[in-house]
């Protein structure tokens, strides 16, 4: 059975828009290799920033070849507790990727992420980051 890897929103939006040759290649390898998560929020993330009904319908598409996962029924509480400890130690970080975080631990998955503060969460949560 091939490892799990939650891929978040960075990873994706550089994926699609802009992607140097060692993302790309680097992600396509993760993609053939272990099994992709992919957060229903991160899906939403994607269609927010869409340009076209075009990449709307690509999204739409991708995420059906992955395992869309959502969260548990205190994962909210979870993620706000995760923010206000982290925000008690001076670090202020994004409630959504604090969310993020508690999905994958959750699931048991690697998070896969070009955003630095990530490796805050991590110090706190312990979460595995997996970063380019």
């Amino acid at each position: 059975m091939s490892a799990k890897i939650l891929i978040d929103t960075s990873v994706w939006i550089d994926y699609f828009q802009k992607a140097t040759q060692s993302l790309s290649a680097k992600l396509d390898e993760i993609l053939s290799d272990e099994e992709i998560y992919v957060p229903k929020v991160v899906i939403a993330e994607l269609v927010q920033g869409a340009h076209t009904e075009k990449e709307i319908a690509v999204i739409k598409g991708f995420v059906e070849a992955f395992n869309v996962i959502d969260h548990r029924g205190d994962a909210w509480f979870e993620a706000g507790k995760l923010a206000y400890k982290m925000k008690k130690k001076g670090r202020t970080v994004n409630l959504m990727d604090c969310y993020i975080a508690v999905i994958a631990k959750d699931q048991g998955c690697r998070v896969l992420t070009l955003d630095k503060h990530f490796k805050e969460i991590q110090k706190e949560y312990g979460i595995i980051l997996e970063q380019f």
